[in-house]
Order: structure tokens, then C-alpha cells, then sequence
């Protein structure tokens, strides 16, 4: 009876595990009682992938694989390409008994570029550490088919593996050689398009997508239309097979590290991703408890994990990277006798690896965070506050509008420092219509709220939290004085993050490490956000829109997601043209054109109040 018993915990265990698998796709990893891994499978939702092992009748395969399974661990990538790539490489390192042995050791096919003088470019399977440069893999062989075949048609190296002299030979003659052989290009201009090539392979495509865009317009405008045809298919080919380049593979033989971490109060989970020969080898998680700062923390761990068995790589790229610890470089020399660089990730591959650890961190930071719950931080917050009883329901007040126009005030509800969505709202306020008033703005949307809950005798919060100091406190503390309810209020501050309890004369001021801040934090946070999303849509139908919808291919959809990444024309007026390129989504022309047509319209405005005022 208690084996049966304990059977049927266990699978509940895996099964709560698998419900709550992020819905990423990623790389799962089973193991045994004795944790050795038994299975590894990759997933496009790895939260759907995992359930269906719970779901339905199975096969013999795989009752017999979950009869003996005792825990799933699971690794978040970019893409189920990668996911796939790094399956592979897993299987292959760890060889799970139920997993199909691969004994052929295939790899999958990569473009390869020659290190010599005038470089080939060809298919292999086969990588070859002679300083050539590989780019890959790529899973469709139609898709390395043609790219090659484009890549020959606009940048034609040469075919033979031995120089010949003895005149050009037949791929000149077709165009699809540059005959460097008989010197019909020079090695300068030889190497400009094997450059051209690397950018294309390595997903730099924005100059040569320009370039190949105007050709084609220039061979409609001649009425070459087949030709026009072929560039427009060239165009739509690149863009679909550059995604293929992958964050678990990249051909670079240096060991790395790719350090990120993701932190909460006192807990703190650190990913490693290791790279080794050019592939990704596994990923180890670490969770922390810790009240040190950021710094401290990161020295702490890295003087932790590595040690004899596991000595530091040449290069350890690092999250939020800002400078090289001396301490730690002075203990890699004392105990390792070698010196291993700390670095930034600069460039976009190291970027993404980093991305991806982070994202791992942040997953492990939710799970470990929701199995504890809000209780610790609920209790610090009775004591901090001297609150009447512990906050299991929280309520929270933002007040959103601009220059007046289009007033909101947002509710949100936590329950036991969750979010309880079902419980927000929204108050289209009518008393500060045309007016910036912020103290009458909170009163409203108080006295709205619980005047409500109170003829309709509802449940009343533990504690009232308002974004704003002691006056948005007083303001909604004297609307609840008039209503005779007792309920705890506070404001939270943003300048300080201070927080301010009714006709204080000084602030609470809490660590910045404390998790009943970081609660406090989450509400207001989460209080601004759904302020700000009816706020911005209220205003998609003022003038501004009209105004960025006169720029030539911003339409109504660009106009709203430039006004919700900048909320006010001023901040469009002031932003870097890149910038705005990169978060909404447009090119740096049509971005430039933005800010110059927010720049105008904020000139008529001001001259318009100017000739009012006269």
C-alpha cells in the first residue's frame, strides 16, 4: 500500500512539474532515483511536450521510460532549431539508455569558407580546425542549397582546388568564377566579396538587401521583369534562411562561459552555459540564498563553482558586465596559475547565449519563488509597516493622464503577492477632466471603488497601496475616514523608493534587497502598467496619431506602438532615431522622419498657446 502510495506522489510531483514547464521551446532532461539522465527529448512548448506524458493512454516505450523517470529538468533556447541542436549534442555526450544510440555520429551539413589567398565556398560535413570559417548548421539541405546557389550568383568564387594558369575555364566563361587564376580580379577585390559573403552568412543583410531592393526596382523600371523576379525571390530566400544560425553551435573553438543570474530578496539563481568546441555541452543551474549586493554575489559564486575539477575557461562572458573584478582576477591567478578574461557580451552571438541564460535563471527564480510563496515577505511587511494584520490582499491605485487630457486611474488586486487579474479595474475619472490634479484624481477613484464595496458588502483589502508620496496618501486616507473603513494604506514613492504611511512626517525607508519591497514594487509596478495601456489607448484617438500617421509607412498600428514605447510627443521629439528604430519596430529613416514631425507639431502647439496667451 505505501509503494502504490508513493507512486502515485511521485507522479503527481512530475506532473505538476510538467504543468508548470515554461511553454518556450527547449531540451528536457529525465533522470532516475540515482539521477543519472535516461532520456532527453527536445520540444517546441516544452510545457506541451511534458504533459502529454500524463495525458491519455502510452505506449509500451513509454511506460516502461516513465516507470523508472524520478525528476525533469528542462533548458530553455531561442528556437526549435536550437532546440534540436542541442538535443543532439546531449544525446551523443550523455548516451540515455532510451534514447536511440546514435553510433554514426552524423552531424549536419555547414557552408565552409577556405583559409586561402582567394577562398572556396562549398557544402561539407566535415569541419577541419585550419582557421577556415564555418557557418551552420543548417537542418533543410534545400535551404544550404540555395543559399549557395545565391551566394554564386552574386559573389562567384572560384571552384578548382588547384590554381590553374592556363587560361579561364568554363564557370568564367558561364559567370560564375572570377578567374583570380589568371589574375581577372585582384586579391583586394576578391577578398571585398568574400566578405560580402561572410556578412551574408553571418545574418548582416540590411546593406545588401538595400542594394539588391534597388536593382530590382531598376529591372522593373526596364521592363526586365524575369530578372526583377529572380532578385525579388533572391531577397525573400536570404531573409528566410539567415534565422538558421544557431546560439547552442557556432564553430568557435574556445572555451567559454556564459554566467547569467536572476535574484529576488534573498534568493538568487545563477545559469552557466558552456561552450566547448564550439558547441553548447549542458547547462548547470545554481540557486542562492544571499543579503550581499549584486557584486558580492556574482564573487561569491564564481570562487564557488570553479575550483580543481572544474577550472575556469580562457573567457567567462558576464550579465549586466560593467568591469573586471580585481579580486577575482587575483584569485584565478593564485589558484589556478592562469589568467581567464571577464568579459561583456559585445557582439550579438555572445549576446544571445547570455539571453538565453538569463531566461533560464528568471524561469528557475519563478518556480523557486511560487514554491515558497509570499509569506516572508508578507510577514516583513507587518512589522516594517505596523500593519493591523498580515496583507493577504493587497489593492493598488495609479493614477495615468497627459497634460490633463484623457484621465485614468488603474486598480489592481494581489492575493498572497499574486497577481488576481479578475479582480482589476479601470476609472475613466470625470472629475479632472482638462486639469492636472493628482490628489482629486486619487479621491475620486478611492471614493469609487470602496463606497461600492461597501454597499454591495464586499471583501475590503488588508492594504491600500497609492504610486505617489504623502500627499496621494492623505488624499485617499481622508476618503476613507469619510466611509468609516479601517483598512491599512501606504504610497510608495518612485524618486526613493520610499514609503510614506498617513500624516507621517518622514518615510519608511526599506533595504533595497528587501523582499517586502520588492512585493510593494510589484504591485506599483503592475498599477502603472495597466494604468498606462487604457491611458495610451484613450489617446490613439487624438491628434498625435494623425500627426505620426503623416510620416509615409507608419499607419495607425506603428503610430500606437511608437505612443506606448514613448507615451508623450516630447519624448519623441528627444529620442535617438536608432533607438527608436530597434524598439518599435521601423526603419532609421521613417524613425528620423517621426521625430521631426513630433518636433513640428510640438512648435505649433507651443505657438498656439503663445498666440492664446496674446
Amino acid at each position: 500500500m505505501n509503494n502504490q502510495t508513493n507512486s502515485e506522489n511521485l507522479q503527481e510531483k512530475l506532473k505538476l512539474t510538467a504543468t508548470d514547464a515554461p511553454t518556450e521551446p527547449g531540451v528536457y532532461i529525465m533522470k532516475d532515483a540515482g539521477g543519472e539522465i535516461i532520456y532527453i527529448g527536445k520540444a517546441k512548448s516544452l510545457k506541451n511536450r511534458l504533459k502529454s506524458y500524463f495525458s491519455g493512454e502510452k505506449d509500451i516505450k513509454t511506460a516502461t521510460l516513465m516507470r523508472h523517470v524520478r525528476s525533469i529538468e528542462t533548458i530553455i533556447v531561442h528556437s526549435e532549431f536550437e532546440a534540436f541542436l542541442l538535443e543532439n549534442t546531449l544525446i551523443k555526450q550523455h548516451s540515455p539508455k532510451y534514447n536511440i544510440a546514435l553510433k554514426d555520429g552524423k552531424t549536419y551539413p555547414v557552408i565552409r569558407i577556405t583559409n586561402e589567398d582567394y577562398p572556396r565556398i562549398f557544402r561539407t560535413r566535415r569541419i577541419i580546425q585550419d582557421n577556415s570559417l564555418y557557418f551552420g548548421p543548417f537542418t533543410n539541405s534545400y535551404s544550404i542549397g540555395l543559399m549557395l546557389e545565391i551566394v554564386d550568383k552574386l559573389f562567384p568564387l572560384r571552384k578548382c582546388k588547384k590554381m590553374k594558369k592556363n587560361g579561364p575555364c568554363m564557370y568564367y566563361h558561364i559567370k560564375r568564377c572570377m578567374a583570380p587564376c589568371c589574375k581577372k580580379i585582384n586579391i583586394e577585390d576578391y577578398r571585398l566579396n568574400v566578405q560580402k559573403i561572410q556578412e551574408l552568412l553571418s545574418g548582416k543583410i540590411d546593406s545588401l538587401i538595400i542594394e539588391l531592393t534597388e536593382k530590382m526596382h531598376e529591372a522593373a523600371k526596364a521592363l526586365q521583369f524575369e530578372y526583377a523576379a529572380k532578385i525579388r525571390n533572391s531577397i525573400k530566400t536570404i531573409e528566410s534562411i539567415t534565422g538558421e544560425n544557431s546560439a547552442v553551435e557556432d564553430f568557435n573553438p574556445e572555451d567559454r562561459d556564459y554566467i547569467a543570474w536572476a535574484s529576488e530578496g534573498v534568493l538568487a539563481t545563477f545559469t552557466v552555459f558552456s561552450m566547448r568546441g564550439g558547441k553548447m555541452t549542458g547547462r548547470d543551474l545554481f540557486r542562492t540564498r544571499s543579503a550581499a549586493d549584486e557584486r558580492e554575489s556574482l564573487e561569491i559564486f564564481i570562487t564557488t563553482y570553479y575550483d580543481s575539477a572544474r577550472p575556469p575557461p580562457a573567457k567567462i562572458y558576464l550579465q549586466n558586465y560593467s568591469e573586471q573584478p580585481e579580486l577575482i582576477q587575483n584569485w584565478f591567478r593564485e589558484k589556478f596559475d592562469r589568467e581567464s578574461e571577464l568579459l561583456p557580451a559585445a557582439e550579438k552571438h555572445h549576446s544571445a547565449i547570455l539571453a538565453m541564460a538569463l531566461q533560464n535563471a528568471v524561469e528557475d527564480l519563478r518556480k523557486r519563488l511560487k514554491e515558497r510563496g509570499a509569506g516572508p515577505a508578507l510577514d516583513e511587511l507587518v512589522k516594517a509597516l505596523n500593519l493591523r494584520t498580515k496583507p493577504e490582499r493587497i489593492e493598488g491605485f495609479d493614477i495615468s493622464h497627459l497634460d490633463g487630457k484623457h484621465p485614468v486611474a488603474s486598480l489592481i488586486s494581489f492575493k498572497n503577492g499574486v497577481p488576481d487579474r479578475k479582480n482589476y479595474r479601470h476609472f475613466k475619472l470625470r472629475t479632472v477632466i482638462g486639469k492636472v490634479d493628482d490628489f482629486a484624481a486619487m479621491r475620486e477613484a478611492v471614493q469609487r471603488r470602496y463606497s461600492r464595496l461597501v454597499r454591495e458588502e464586499k471583501e475590503l483589502p488588508d492594504l491600500i497601496l497609492v504610486d505617489g508620496g504623502i500627499g496621494q496618501v492623505n488624499a485617499a486616507k481622508s476618503v476613507l475616514d469619510d466611509l468609516g473603513l479601517k483598512c491599512d494604506i501606504a504610497g510608495l514613492a518612485k524618486r526613493e523608493e520610499e514609503l510614506w504611511l498617513p500624516c507621517a512626517k518622514e518615510p519608511v525607508v526599506l533595504s533595497k534587497q528587501s523582499e517586502a519591497l520588492k512585493v510593494l514594487q510589484f504591485v506599483r509596478d503592475e498599477c502603472h502598467r495597466f494604468a498606462t495601456k487604457l491611458n495610451t489607448h484613450l489617446r490613439s484617438k487624438d491628434l498625435f496619431f494623425p500627426v505620426l500617421e503623416s510620416v509615409e509607412g507608419i499607419g495607425a498600428k506603428r503610430a500606437s506602438s511608437i505612443m506606448r514605447a514613448y507615451e508623450t510627443l516630447e519624448n519623441i521629439a528627444e529620442a535617438v532615431p536608432e533607438e527608436m528604430a530597434e524598439r518599435c519596430k521601423i526603419s532609421e529613416s521613417a524613425a528620423r522622419a517621426v521625430r521631426a514631425v513630433a518636433k513640428l507639431a510640438l512648435e505649433e502647439k507651443n505657438a498656439q498657446k503663445q498666440h492664446s496667451a496674446l
